[in-house]
């Protein structure tokens, strides 16, 4: 297929003036701009008619075969401002990757990379003025694949579509950067051996919304899981990844095993710490081990990591049997040097060593 988008101009585009009153302050995920990128695939044909048109409705039959058998994944990642005014991708070879990683998972052809790129970059191109330029604002790009066959059947899909839709954010943070309060979840597993843990699908998302339902009613930001085997080791929370910090500057995070994600911020983070000389370990961490080395003093840090809020503090971890502050219950010195450190090169604020920026704009 031709790696030309097709563009077809949205005939009601957002007022400018509205849309500046839009940008001054977006929020995160409540403000969709103009246009989308969609490309089509069949058995027949595999994939083809790429075009960026008007955002708007997917028209689906009701025996979709989406709608029935939750054939879909996405991926999530931002276009920045720079200095000069132009525009950038963090890591887009990434998430193509890992958007190939999940097809294979859940039965899915398997979209080129450089189709997935070439769809971020026609749709910023597109939409470049939906780049807020307030202080830390950003292009959130959400890439996704769904089943369109239309049948009722237990069996992989015929035909799909692959679209990507763009909201305007803002800082996930508003008033600076806090810590969360975490909920140990005893009664819910996000992902067992064998299952799709590391698939970035959406039915990972709804299981794991009863267990934060539940943080959420005992006065917790967040969930964190535990591994569905043994139920003593961390493995990810809700939406993100997770890293301890000790009192020697050795950082740790639960390993990849198939039952977690593999974070694009995750593996940032890992080539940044050690960018600093700092030791990384990817090694099993429990939630007894967590309680006692925060209550020894041994563990300083921990946060959180992913795409929408880059890097989030833990301040505080509870669950039925156990209530304990991580070291002084807010951001730690390394947490926000690795925070500022990441930031820094996404905005183009700092030198970028490992090339991770596609300038497109």
């Amino acid at each position: 297929m031709s790696l030309t988008f097709e563009y077809q101009p949205n005939p009601t585009p957002v007022a400018p003036g509205e849309r500046d009153a839009m940008l001054a302050d977006p929020g995160f995920g409540r403000v969709f701009t103009d246009h989308m990128a969609l490309v089509r695939y069949s058995d027949g044909k595999g994939w083809h008619d790429p075009r960026i048109q008007p955002r708007g409705p997917i028209a689906t039959d009701p025996a979709t075969a989406v709608l029935h058998y939750a054939q879909e994944i996405f991926e999530g990642l931002k276009a920045y401002r720079l200095p000069d005014g132009g525009i950038a991708l963090f890591r887009p070879d990434a998430n193509a990757r890992r958007l190939q990683d999940s097809a294979r998972r859940m039965a899915m052809p398997e979209l080129p990379e450089e189709i997935f790129r070439e769809s971020l970059r026609a749709l910023v191109r597109a939409d470049k003025d939906w780049v807020p330029r307030i202080p830390e604002g950003a292009l959130y790009l959400r890439p996704f694949v769904i089943a369109s066959e239309v049948f009722l059947g237990v069996k992989p899909s015929s035909e799909y579509i692959y679209a990507v839709i763009a909201s305007s954010v803002g800082s996930y943070w508003k008033g600076g950067v806090k810590a969360v309060t975490l909920w140990v979840s005893r009664n819910y597993t996000r992902a067992a051996p064998g299952g799709t843990g590391a698939a970035k699908c959406g039915g990972n998302y709804a299981a794991s919304l009863v267990a934060l339902a539940e943080a959420q009613r005992q006065g917790c930001d967040q969930v964190v899981f535990l591994d569905a085997v043994e139920r003593r080791w961390i493995e990810e929370l809700g939406g993100m990844n997770v890293f301890f910090v000790f009192e020697d500057g050795r950082l740790c995070t639960p390993p990849l095993g198939g039952t977690i994600l593999a974070g694009i911020t995750r593996d940032s983070l890992i080539r940044l710490a050690r960018d600093q000389g700092l030791t990384v370990e990817e090694e099993p961490y429990s939630i007894d081990q967590w309680q006692a080395d925060a209550a020894s003093g041994r563990l300083t840090e921990a946060f959180a990591c992913g795409t929408a809020a880059v890097v989030t503090p833990i301040g505080r971890v509870k669950a039925d049997n156990l209530d304990f502050t991580v070291g002084s219950g807010g951001p730690g010195q390394v947490t926000e040097s690795l925070r500022q450190q990441l930031t820094d090169i996404q905005f183009g604020r700092a030198p970028d060593p490992h090339g991770w920026m596609e300038r497109i704009v």
